[in-house]
């Protein structure tokens, strides 16, 4: 049986002499997804060999976010660590020692990149944050270098639009509600990169992959490479970015509930399958179809959602998605 007592967190850290910003790269925020594991763990075995060195700048590398997920191999601990990511003077859950860790260890940081993977057959995919904006849910400033970034990568479909869709499925869920429990249901939302932002700096998520894809731990390792070169931070040609007329560029604009457990998909869905308006994507317990209101792609359905949890999220082509050179 795995135990917690002989668990610890590890981060390594390589500095250049020169001036440049500090990076973080993380992997296995989900202990089941190992790709930037080994991604990280290849490129610092280059480091470490001189094969390649930090010029300018610092990078910081965290193999495993998740211990005792990993050491389970499964998605979490006792709690999914990437939902109310905040440090906690009363730590309740294995995830919250972690947090308690790692979200001070991000706040000494001026860029994330997360690395992860996922279930279903499907091509890699970067969620980006919002537009810069003053807005209270979540301010932001770096727009520009986050998009940058995001455009060099090596993958082609750009997906933002997250935390205000989780926000307004929330609110929808408690109706006016009060607005400190509403905030604090929100917070829910606030993952690695949402946290990041909220520290000031900025933050991409790159999932590589499905989980035992072979080709998951080359995107990872190709996104960690081209991030250092486009940063400055080893002495490489900068990544040229992913043409406009390659780019898929989608926003989460909707979220729907399982209202009733016996709320039933009418096939097994993955994300980015394609739906057009009208056809049926599930069914409710007492026989109501529930049909697509638009044309775009459904992302994260989830068959084991409960009753008044989020179902599946819709998404929309995006044509006004910035595109920074």
């Amino acid at each position: 049986m795995t135990s917690t007592r002989d668990m610890q967190f590890k981060s390594i850290n390589y500095t250049g002499l020169g001036k440049g910003p500090s990076v973080i790269i993380q992997g296995a925020v989900h202990g089941n997804e190992t790709c930037g594991t080994k991604a990280i763990l290849r490129v610092m075995e280059q480091l470490d060999s001189g094969e390649l060195k930090i010029a300018a700048g610092s990078v910081t590398f965290v193999p495993v976010v998740n211990p005792l997920a990993y050491a389970l191999n499964r998605r979490a601990g006792d709690r999914n660590l990437n939902r109310n990511l905040f440090p906690n003077e009363n730590p309740q859950d294995f995830e919250d020692q972690v947090a308690n860790w790692l979200c001070p260890l991000l706040a000494r940081h001026d860029v994330l990149l997360d690395l992860h993977s996922f279930n279903a057959e499907s091509q890699p995919f970067v969620m980006v944050g919002p537009r810069n904006n003053k807005g209270p849910l979540e301010p932001f400033v770096h727009a520009e270098k986050e998009r940058a970034l995001a455009r060099r990568l090596g993958v082609r479909r750009f997906v933002d639009g997250w935390l205000k869709t989780y926000g307004d499925g929330v609110q929808r869920r408690m109706g006016k509600g009060d607005a400190a429990q509403l905030q604090t249901v929100i917070r829910y939302g606030v993952g690695t990169t949402e946290y990041m932002r909220s520290t000031g700096g900025y933050a991409l998520t790159l999932e590589c992959g499905q989980h035992n894809d072979p080709q998951a731990p080359e995107v990872a390792y190709r996104a960690i490479m081209n991030t250092l070169a486009f940063l400055k931070l080893i002495d490489a040609p900068e990544p040229a970015p992913v043409p406009l007329e390659e780019m898929e560029t989608l926003s989460m604009v909707a979220v729907h509930d399982k209202l009733d457990p016996g709320d039933k998909f009418t096939r097994v869905w993955s994300s980015f399958d394609d739906v057009a308006a009208g056809d049926q994507i599930g069914v409710r317990a007492d026989g109501t179809p529930v049909t697509a209101d638009f044309d775009g792609k459904i992302l994260f359905p989830d068959v084991n959602a409960g009753a008044n949890q989020e179902w599946y999220y819709m998404t929309r082509k995006n044509p006004d998605f910035e595109r920074y050179e």
